[in-house]
């Protein structure tokens, strides 16, 4: 079987996570190469990773000169299957899907209404060219339960929607910084102070205002925590006004982008996320690997792998005095934190592997094959 993906290639953080963890899982299961349009760190940390990947380069989102040329592969290679992921491949894929006659499927990563909350021109031209493309799509794979319930409640069919939970390697692990060196890079002294980090873009979806409310009542009860926020993004000015205001920049650091969210993950003690809006985000995962406790929203697929008390800890979205209290809690009861982090570590690994990621999707397009013929 021969599949080719097709997405931007300016991707970071989860997206880029999920097509090499699946591209590694589907080794030896499927023929499978990567087409980006972008050339970027996504392009080249793919290439690291001995994933078969091209650049299309196009020079603008509305560039569709490289259509025809995908095309052309797609017949003369004879590809099974094009999976795309993401609005840029989606919108590609409009203009694809008339030159060619095989099956088309797209991951829904995200709440695709919410992916350019933050900027009201994105959210209006590219949300919209999203939803329009997305229409056009034979299949689709949903990585949560909710979001297939999502995609049914918004008109599309039962029978083309296809649910596959994201994996993480397992089998390879990233090479990592100590924790003083990771830390020495930003200037943080930490002399064994307790950490807590969030990774997420700075913007309104991900909901970083209840982390810095939260931190603000953790600080007021024990002084000695840091808090550790990586990421950028529109929200960024703001919410570094809200720490200063609140005289918290002895406590709470922007790191930016980090690129190496696997070292920043070892540094942490405790990983959080706040998001109003997730499907099953990778963060989690990440952070699982590390055997890093979360405390996490109960959003999207996220209760299906985090038991309340077990393996971590769910919150209901905006309730900072609950995530407080459970940093609280987790920072007084080192032997707990660490017991859930094993759990959870465990619980990944055996559920959540790319490995067994790789194999949903060899059965999910086989079952689209099925269905083509």
């Amino acid at each position: 079987m021969k599949v080719l993906h097709l997405i931007s290639g300016g991707d970071t953080g989860g997206a880029k996570t999920h097509i090499i963890s699946l591209l590694k899982g589907l080794d030896s299961l499927v023929d499978a190469r990567v087409v980006c349009f972008i050339e970027d760190s996504f392009y080249e940390d793919a290439k690291k990773e001995g994933i078969n990947i091209d650049v299309y380069k196009q020079k603008s989102r509305s560039d569709m000169s490289i259509v025809n040329r995908l095309a052309d592969d797609i017949n003369k290679y004879g590809y099974d299957i094009v999976h795309c992921h993401g609005a840029r491949a989606n919108f590609v894929a409009m203009f694809l899907k008339r030159k060619i006659n095989k099956p088309m499927v797209t991951t829904i990563h995200s709440d695709y209404k919410l992916d350019f909350k933050d900027n009201f021109y994105k959210r209006l031209v590219y949300t919209s060219l999203n939803t329009i493309a997305l229409k056009i799509f034979n299949y689709y794979i949903a990585i949560s339960d909710s979001f297939k319930d999502m995609l049914m409640d918004r008109g599309f069919k039962e029978e083309s929607i296809f649910v596959a939970y994201n994996g993480i390697d397992f089998e390879d692990m990233p090479s990592l910084k100590s924790k003083d060196e990771f830390l020495s890079n930003y200037n943080i002294a930490h002399r064994g102070r307790p950490l807590v980090g969030i990774v997420a873009r700075l913007d309104v979806v991900k909901d970083h205002e209840i982390f810095i409310k939260a931190a603000n009542r953790v600080i007021k009860a024990q002084k000695d925590i840091i808090f550790l926020i990586a990421g950028d993004g529109n929200e960024e000015n703001r919410l570094k006004t809200m720490v200063s205001d609140l005289g918290l920049n002895n406590n709470v650091f922007f790191l930016g982008y980090v690129k190496d969210t696997d070292s920043f993950f070892n540094a942490i003690d405790i990983n959080v996320l706040t998001s109003i809006s997730e499907s099953f985000p990778y963060v989690i995962l990440e952070g699982a690997r590390m055997k890093k406790t979360v405390i996490t929203t109960n959003v999207g697929g996220i209760r299906n792998l985090i038991r309340d008390g077990d393996n971590g800890y769910l919150i209901e979205v905006g309730d900072w005095e609950a995530l407080a209290d459970r940093i609280i809690f987790l920072s007084e009861n080192k032997n707990l934190l660490y017991k859930l982090g094993e759990r959870l570590y465990n619980d990944v690994n055996n559920n959540y592997s790319s490995r067994a990621m790789g194999h949903r999707h060899l059965e999910i397009y086989k079952e689209i094959l099925n269905k083509w013929r």
